[in-house]
């Protein structure tokens, strides 16, 4: 697939990562069509691709609304004539311990709420799966051999106070074999493919208290975090090559938990 041309749908593209992969296609003549709950972030990311002479708009979404994602799709269509890459970026984080204790009883004084369980089940998990069918039901009623695209993470491993976070994301690693299967089994033209980010230099990490966040990097091979941009050569790099199918691919940077972890 040609990234000149195309036409991507990025969720959680009024920010971070989703943003970042939006912006760079569009240079290499992507038409970019980003989504979000936040119709001003949208707005700024598609005025900085069209002040570079691309092509984008945005469409406000919730992506854990079955309606709201159709239209999302339906829009890009009616723009830009078709549908070629389905990128569902769109993420949420809550964390917490299942249970914690009191110092001095033992006993449970706090837990994970039910609330914040779900709350990133729904978006990581229902609201991937809504992006996902609704780009590729498209896809193939118009005869169209797209590309999904997923976002996974490094933090699918199990990380401590991520049970609900981890567990969406050990399941969107699976999702790409998952589906190319079952594409295969109807002989339906369209891949699926995931990356799985490793410490990337968002808001959320470039903004934290940096004593901590080079505590993180002692984690990472490379020593530093992984710039969105490196990211986009990943994405690129899947849409252009037609084996890079049923997989996902980890971009960390050597992330290994190995000097924290040394047994003195």
């Amino acid at each position: 697939m040609d990234v000149n041309g195309s036409v991507i749908v990025i969720t959680g593209g009024g920010s971070g990562i989703g943003a970042q992969v939006g912006k760079e296609l569009a240079e290499q003549g992507a038409k970019v069509v980003v989504a979000g709950r936040r119709a001003e972030k949208l707005d700024k990311v598609v005025t900085e691709i069209e002040t570079g002479g691309g092509e984008a708009f945005g469409v406000p979404t919730d992506i854990t609304d079955e309606e709201a994602v159709g239209n999302l799709m339906d829009a890009a269509i009616d723009r830009f004539g078709r549908l070629d890459v389905v990128f569902a970026n769109a993420g949420a984080i809550a964390d917490s311990l299942m249970l914690n204790t009191d110092k001095a009883t033992g006993k449970v004084k706090k837990v994970m709420s039910t609330k914040r369980f779900k709350k990133v089940i729904d978006i990581n998990l229902v609201g991937s799966f809504l992006t996902l069918r609704e780009g590729a039901r498209r896809m193939v009623d118009n005869g169209w051999k797209g590309l999904l695209l997923i976002t996974s993470s490094i933090n699918s491993t199990g990380q401590l106070g991520q049970l609900n976070y981890s567990s969406t994301k050990a399941a969107l690693t699976l999702w790409p074999k998952i589906l190319s299967g079952e594409f295969h089994l109807r002989k339906i033209g369209i891949r699926v493919a995931g990356i799985a980010p490793g410490y990337t230099a968002t808001e959320i990490l470039t903004g934290m208290n940096q004593d901590a966040l080079k505590y993180i990097l002692k984690d990472v091979h490379i020593g530093r975090l992984i710039e969105p941009s490196e990211l986009t050569g990943t994405v690129k790099y899947i849409m252009e090559n037609e084996a890079i199918d049923g997989t996902t691919i980890e971009v960390t940077g050597g992330l290994t938990f190995g000097p924290r972890a040394r047994v003195k």
